[in-house]
């Protein structure tokens, strides 16, 4: 093939010019490979009738489906004609229109009882689904009966596609492909899975899985040819991991160790109590991995309130105490601040290094965002610049260019999943040599998913909340159905507020926006109707479910503050939070409800992370349907701080049965974090865990289910990690380096490189 590998030439050259320019175009399909690689999203049968009654809304479908009705209607006096088709499979009804002449034709061939495949995008008109001049394929079977028995059994692949090119299409794109791979023989297909590998786990050669997948003759075939397929993206995954996690352990380091009589010690002997077994187990991992000569990668995950902030701390007086300086990441300015009080106030006067009265061994704690002064600035910068500066907090403030460090030997990185890997190497490439590394989030993860998303870092898990925390009971309140119980929850703050309490009231959006009027959806946040529209856009964390032209805006946090303070909260301390508001402004705001001079916070999510107000107990989160489940997690973690138990109420619109409701009681009924990260993994799946949004690139897992192939990672993982062991510039395994060239483009390598 012109020396190109097979699954490198371009479609053009087997399927035609227009067809590879539409699959290019509209599906991001530009090679052999690419197609090949586009697997059939699942398999219909002629005989199986696919369940119309529950397809998505917005979205392009193909459905296997019996015509049922059929009927033409005029309109404008004779002259517009529009046909409208029932079709059904037992489960439900779809509707098809078409207008203008040719509905004439599609009458005579769609005949009620005929079966096809129909293809288009999913809308409602009059409250029913439709698809609106949808493309589509008769299956009748003709000629005797065994090839008609044949052409009932037969598994038709049906494939993720768009409106320029449906399933069937893509299809027969793909069989063209096979034919011409076929008749080479698959000259130029290179199987990156080891022999040994493959024959020990009964694999199918590559060509047989690509076979079986896209002309399965029955189910047998699909599961043989998916068991490979997915082994494939498993293991070229965990083997570019486990050479980014050698790669690493060959870089020179400087070695940070404690002294036995320094600030470290200092502060431990002042604690007021006594650590967790998790976080003295946590500590120790760290502790050692700060004493080795190469840097340390370590992923600190934690449920919300385990103390990750405590360890982390820990962690940069460590490295203080050996000379070196620390510097802590955070995503948010008002989380800079939060966390630059909240380890000064833990130091005490150990944070007073180069003060007059200050204590022995103490250091000086900076902080560092892009709205401080040009006074308070320059102090910072000298600070650090000396070494005056031991730890430092700060946003992205801390990445540019003027910023230098003394020594900088730790990097410390909140909620890692805020930050680009440019904006974290960034800060690395400050260090002399390569600072030692800790990845903080306050976010669960499934130990598969930390295989995979954080596969070259090593996994520290704080699962054990400190003495003294309470327990948070959550509800849902379902305010369409029943609005008295969106009332009783303003009662609940109330009665809060009159036994010395506080509580956040948390909206999607900030509102407020200078088109927009006040709409009925605050009003009804209120309590003084239910429905209504409010602004416009806004975070919409749902799972599609009540999407459509029916539902109104999400609740705004401007709105819903005026609202209550006017109505069913008169007399309290309303005040709101959000990303809008100056600095210094949030930081006052902040100040004041932590001070208790605040009774009720309406924000928005900015109060999602690292934000510690033991007196707040209730949270109400309006349109928490609108919200991630492990968003939710988060945000219910910001009370039951203290000694008086927590509660979160849950409040939404959407109808009992609905997923999102359902995905709301899920919440409501554990406070694992945990588990709930693998229900939200389930629901969202789980996209491209290289990190699609930060990479730009195409999703690399098609076949591989995190969640669900739990075993098949593991066993990839230490399959790759042998390998890698033996082999570390895979020079004995040239497929699997082929296969890892086309994985990883210099972008997505970045990406990788977690550490």
């Amino acid at each position: 093939m012109d020396g190109v590998p097979a699954l490198d030439e371009p479609l053009k050259k087997t399927v035609g010019g227009p067809t590879a320019k539409v699959l290019a175009d509209h599906l991001d399909l530009r090679t052999a490979g690419d197609l090949l690689h586009h697997y059939p999203r699942r398999y219909a049968e002629r005989g199986e009738l696919t369940r119309l009654a529950d397809l998505p809304l917005d979205e392009h479908v193909t459905v296997v489906a019996r015509v049922e009705d059929a009927r033409l209607h005029t309109f404008n006096q004779g002259r517009g004609t529009r046909l409208e088709v029932t079709l059904t499979d037992g489960s439900g009804r779809l509707q098809l229109v078409f207008f203008g002449r040719a509905s004439r034709h599609h009458q005579r061939e769609l005949l009620p009882g005929r079966r096809g495949m129909f293809s288009g995008k999913v809308g409602v008109f009059n409250h029913r689904r439709q698809l609106a001049h949808p493309a589509y394929q008769l299956m009748d079977g003709e000629g005797d009966a065994e090839t008609a028995r044949a052409w009932a059994e037969e598994i038709i692949p049906i494939y993720p596609a768009c409106a320029k090119m449906e399933s069937w299409k893509i299809s027969q794109a793909v069989s063209t492909l096979l034919d011409t791979l076929e008749a080479t023989g698959w000259e130029g297909v290179t199987d990156p899975l080891p022999e040994r590998l493959r024959a020990g786990r009964d694999l199918a050669p590559l060509p047989e899985a690509f076979r079986r997948v896209h002309r399965p003759a029955n189910r047998a075939d699909v599961d043989r040819a998916r068991q490979r397929l997915k082994w494939d993206e498993a293991f070229v995954l965990q083997t570019a991991l486990a050479r980014r996690r050698h790669a690493e352990t060959r870089l020179p380091a400087v070695a940070r160790v404690p002294r036995p009589d320094g600030l470290l010690a200092a502060f431990d002997a002042r604690l007021p109590f006594t650590l967790t077994d998790g976080q003295l187990r946590v500590s120790a991992e760290i502790l050692g991995d700060l004493a080795t000569e190469h840097p340390m990668h370590r992923l600190l995950q934690g449920e919300v309130g385990s103390g990750k902030t405590l360890v982390a701390l820990r962690a940069m007086l460590a490295v203080v105490d050996a000379g070196g300086q620390a510097a802590l990441l955070a995503p948010t300015e008002v989380l800079a601040q939060q966390h630059h009080r909240s380890i000064t106030e833990m130091l005490g006067d150990l944070a007073e290094g180069g003060r007059l009265g200050a204590a022995e061994h103490a250091t000086r704690v900076v902080l560092l965002t892009g709205s401080m002064g040009a006074a308070a600035r320059r102090s910072a910068l000298l600070d650090l610049a000396t070494g005056e500066a031991g730890v430092v907090v700060g946003t992205h403030a801390l990445i540019e260019d003027k910023v230098g460090f003394h020594d900088l030997g730790l990097v410390v990185v909140d909620e890692q999943h805020r930050f680009g890997v440019e904006q974290r190497d960034a800060l690395r490439a400050k260090g002399k040599q390569p600072p030692h590394l800790l990845v903080m989030t306050a976010t669960p993860i499934p130990r598969t998913v930390a295989m995979t998303v954080f596969g070259d870092l090593e996994t520290s898990v704080l699962d054990q909340l400190p003495a003294g925390r309470s327990p948070i009971a959550s509800h849902v309140v379902p305010a369409g159905d029943k609005p008295h119980f969106l009332a009783r929850a303003w009662e609940r703050i109330r009665e809060e507020a009159e036994a010395g309490h506080q509580a956040y009231v948390v909206c999607p959006r900030i509102g407020d926006e200078a088109e927009e009027p006040a709409g009925k959806g605050a009003r009804a946040a209120a309590g003084e109707e239910p429905g209504g529209d409010g602004g416009d856009g806004g975070h919409d964390g749902d799972d599609g479910a009540g999407a459509g032209a029916d539902r109104r805006p999400p609740l705004a946090v401007v709105e819903v503050a005026e609202r209550l303070a006017s109505g069913p909260l008169a007399g309290l301390r309303v005040e709101v939070l959000h990303g809008r508001l100056h600095p210094d402004e949030k930081d006052e705001v902040m100040r004041r409800f932590a001070a208790g001079e605040v009774d009720v916070l309406v924000a928005t999510t900015v109060i999602e992370v690292g934000v510690n107000v033991p007196n707040a107990t209730v949270m109400v989160i309006m349109d928490a349907d609108r919200f991630g489940v492990s968003q939710l997690h988060q945000l219910r973690g910001r009370v039951g701080r203290g000694s008086a138990p927590g509660l979160c109420l849950l409040v939404t619109e959407m109808p009992e049965g609905s997923p999102a409701r359902a995905r709301l009681g899920s919440v409501a009924a554990t406070l694992d974090g945990f588990e709930l990260s693998r229900i939200d993994l389930e629901q969202r799946r789980e996209g491209d865990v290289l990190g699609q949004a930060q990479s730009g690139v195409r999703s690399s897992l098609r076949m591989l289910a995190v969640i669900e192939d739990e075993e098949v990672i593991a066993e990839a993982r230490d399959e790759a990690s042998a390998l890698v062991a033996a082999d570390p510039e895979l020079e004995h395994h040239p497929e699997l380096r082929t296969a890892l060239d086309a994985l990883l483009d210099a972008e997505r390598e970045r990406y990788l490189d977690k550490g």
